[in-house]
């Protein structure tokens, strides 16, 4: 019997957060007590099933001390890169030496703070049986329009909402195949904004595995405090499911 493939996290953490405006990250922004990065990692450090992390960190960066996970023995560090794809491929390249080409590696925002474990749990489950690769996503249930590409400011069609997913993360794909989509990207100067993007570029499908909505990406500052909520009610949801 062939050696099951092993699963590890990469969070890439290298980016300034300039969307978001202020002077600290957003990763580091304090969430109900802690960072938000804290949240990020916490949800993969203490799971089973996850063989280690690697968190992709600016050089310049002063807040990763505060972190609560600033010391800990499973999580390795490498110097994250001017793009989110080059802080991904950094960690991938330091995951060769403890990783096999088919291990999963799952990539993670590290500004998405409410990741569940049953959410976790249904994409390491789609993985079992599945030969690309996969990614939590929602369903988009709004009208979609597109602008006019001149001012952005007017309709330029109504685009049909039937397939349309909103991406988000984690992503999950063999450690050897998605090193090889992210350097042909970057060999063909091909911009990409998360993983699976890269690996379409091989000419591959990704499985759309269907997340909770609260599973959200701080990227404006009014994304902090509904954090803070969605991850209240995840608190009271289990709480109430333990009793």
């Amino acid at each position: 019997m062939s050696e099951q493939p092993r699963h590890w996290v990469v969070i890439p953490a290298a980016g300034a957060g300039r969307r978001f405006g202020g002077p600290v990250p957003k990763q580091y922004l304090a969430l109900a007590g802690r960072q938000v990065i804290d949240y990020s990692i916490a949800a993969f450090i203490d799971h089973p099933l996850i063989a280690g992390c690697v968190l992709a960190l600016s050089p310049e960066d002063a807040w990763w001390p505060e972190s609560a996970y600033a010391d800990h023995p499973a999580l390795q560090r490498v110097a994250g890169g001017t793009e989110r794809s080059d802080s991904v491929a950094n960690a991938l390249a330091h995951l060769v030496t403890h990783a096999a080409d088919e291990d999963w590696v799952l990539v993670h925002d590290a500004a998405r703070p409410c990741l569940t474990r049953a959410d976790l749990d249904r994409l390491l489950a789609a993985l079992r049986e599945e030969p690309v690769g996969a990614l939590l996503a929602v369903p988009v249930h709004d009208t979609v329009k597109c602008a006019e590409a001149a001012s952005g400011l007017r309709v330029e069609r109504t685009l049909p909402r039937q397939q349309l997913w909103r991406a988000y993360t984690p992503q999950a794909f063999r450690l050897g195949q998605l090193r090889q989509a992210l350097a042909q990207c970057q060999a063909h100067g091909l911009a990409i904004t998360d993983e699976a993007s890269a690996i379409e570029q091989l000419g591959l499908r990704p499985r759309l595995v269907e997340g909770r909505v609260d599973n959200i990406k701080i990227t404006r500052p009014e994304d902090l405090p509904l954090a803070h909520f969605f991850l209240q009610q995840q608190r009271e949801q289990s709480l109430h499911e333990a009793r």
